[in-house]
């Protein structure tokens, strides 16, 4: 909320009180609000979220303590610096006062120069702590922002490599979000896709053929079909992708949960779900969720490609050979969720045609 000035909201069920501490707090070219019960204060603290409450303690109906208390429930109130003030200074009070997280205690009758010299230094530290709070948010999305480019500029590194791919990280990062939105709304993997997962997923999609930037140009770009021998060496990029991840994890002194969900999607993404994909061949459950979901993604839109050795199919034709894998290819739960959004896979790869 923009203000040119500091709100001090006062909470007293005396307006009597509400004046003479205004009266002596005007020198601090603040702006004021109050309130003559606990809650009544809780409905305008809500609405103005002032800088700083001064809160008597003992009020008919909710008392000082109980409005902070519900004051410290809401996350959009919590943060509200509150000093008490009350006639009542025993130390069971002053430290019930602190436990709720009040800043301050302030015994009545109190001198004016007193409560000036009080509010203002706190004033001044919520202005502090707010603008470091700023500061370090700011910091945040430029450090997200950071990873976001340097992550889809690796994944791009790998697809430059072959002309042909053009947007295909695009549109397999978006499918990935799409089926695994789906899956939660159908009640599947809940306990995996949460909404941060399902953010990571997105992230980690582009990633997952980095391993080929070890493959060499001669199999890579090889305009026909690859020998057992070239075919067994373009498996590796899966394990080198892998590599990749994991020298990233070792630089960062931590494994961290979009990485691990990247090493995921790029070593398991050729699995199949009959045990017969690659690198390690495993089944069903044993691949993990993120390669699964990848698998779905990354197969439909490498067969509407157009490649080096292969011309494009249509998405009809796609999804015959996509319906057939199921169960052996592909995890039966997935490719039911696939069939169920199947039109808006076609419309991603509308909408970002290479």
């Amino acid at each position: 909320m923009n203000r040119t000035a500091p709100l001090v909201f006062i909470v007293d069920d005396v307006p009597e009180n509400i004046q003479i501490a205004m009266s002596h707090l005007r020198e601090l070219d603040c702006d004021f609000a109050y309130a003559t019960s606990g809650e009544q204060a809780l409905e305008r603290i809500t609405a103005t979220h002032p800088d700083l409450v001064l809160m008597d303690v003992m009020m008919p109906g909710m008392s000082g303590f109980q409005t902070v208390e519900k004051l410290n429930q809401s996350r959009a109130t919590s943060s509200i610096p509150v000093i008490f003030l009350t006639a009542r200074a025993e130390s069971e009070d002053v430290v019930h006062g602190f436990n709720l997280g009040g800043v301050d205690y302030i015994t009545k009758p109190f001198k004016g120069v007193e409560l000036r010299s009080r509010v203002r230094n706190h004033l001044e530290l919520h202005a502090y702590r707010s603008n470091l709070e700023r500061l370090v948010e700011e910091r945040s999305r430029e450090a997200e922002l950071l990873k976001d480019v340097i992550i889809e500029a690796m994944g791009e590194l790998a697809e430059y490599r072959d002309p042909e791919t053009g947007s295909h990280i695009h549109r397999t990062r978006a499918y990935v979000q799409l089926l695994a939105e789906t899956l939660v709304r159908n009640g599947h993997y809940r306990d995996i896709l949460t909404p941060e997962y399902i953010i990571l997923l997105w992230k980690s999609a582009p990633l997952h053929d980095i391993g080929k930037v070890a493959i060499r140009d001669s199999i890579l770009l090889k305009p026909g079909k690859l020998t057992p021998e070239e075919f067994d060496e373009m498996k590796m990029h899966t394990l080198f992708g892998e590599e990749v991840i994991a020298n990233l994890e070792q630089m960062a002194g931590q494994p961290t949960s979009f990485l691990s969900c990247a090493k995921d999607i790029a070593g398991s993404h050729h699995e199949k779900f009959d045990g017969s994909g690659y690198p390690r061949g495993l089944v069903g459950a044993t691949i993990p969720l993120a390669g699964r979901i990848m698998a779905i993604a990354d197969v439909y839109d490498a067969l509407i490609s157009k490649r080096v050795y292969k011309n494009s199919m249509s998405h009809q034709e796609a999804m015959e050979i996509m319906i057939d894998g199921k169960g052996s290819h592909f995890d039966p739960v997935l490719i039911e969720a696939f069939l169920e959004v199947e039109p808006l896979f076609s419309q991603i790869a509308a909408n970002n045609a290479d």
